[in-house]
């Protein structure tokens, strides 16, 4: 009696983990890359959000950026950056951009000068952006503007990117 095959051969097996191995050598830079995009688009709502708090600032003259809870004298601006995994682990990173992320905010009085929103890679992003910066820029004319110093194949749409 002819004897029925029972399995996989070895062969068989082999060809799955091979082309399983493949797939994943693929895969797995594409993810990295899209991990990394993603994060960047992140801080860039991150920063994007305390466009509101520096026009207020401004408007108000607080030009003073600092990030306490107590009463502000008449010139600081209370920015409430309350951290972030990418930017920094708390709001004490105000002004310091490092290498472990942080938070830069610069607002002009003169209305001659720019404002900036500048944020530091760090703590928790990829590789490929660590030690990266992307900026928010307010003209006098009250005009913002997103740049960062990623690789453009990680800049979000609607900032610019450079290396």
């Amino acid at each position: 009696m002819k004897q029925m095959q029972k399995g996989f051969t070895l062969i068989e097996l082999m060809i799955v983990v091979a082309i399983i191995g493949i797939l994943a050598a693929v895969a797995l830079p594409q993810y990295q890359t899209y991990v990394a995009k993603s994060q960047v688009s992140r801080v860039m709502t991150e920063l994007g959000s305390l466009k509101t708090v520096v026009e207020t600032c401004l408007l108000e003259g607080r030009v003073n950026p600092v990030n306490v809870d107590a009463a502000p004298d008449a010139d600081e601006c209370v920015i409430g950056f309350a951290g972030s995994t990418l930017l920094g682990a708390s709001g004490s990173d105000l002004g310091s951009a490092t290498g472990k992320g942080g938070v830069n905010i610069t607002i002009a009085d003169d209305g001659t000068s720019d404002s900036t929103i500048g944020g530091a890679f760090g703590n928790g992003a990829a590789a490929a952006i660590a030690e990266k910066t992307l900026s928010w820029t307010r003209d006098p004319n009250g005009s913002w503007t997103c740049s960062s110093s990623v690789d453009g194949k990680y800049a979000p749409n609607g900032c610019g990117s450079g290396s």
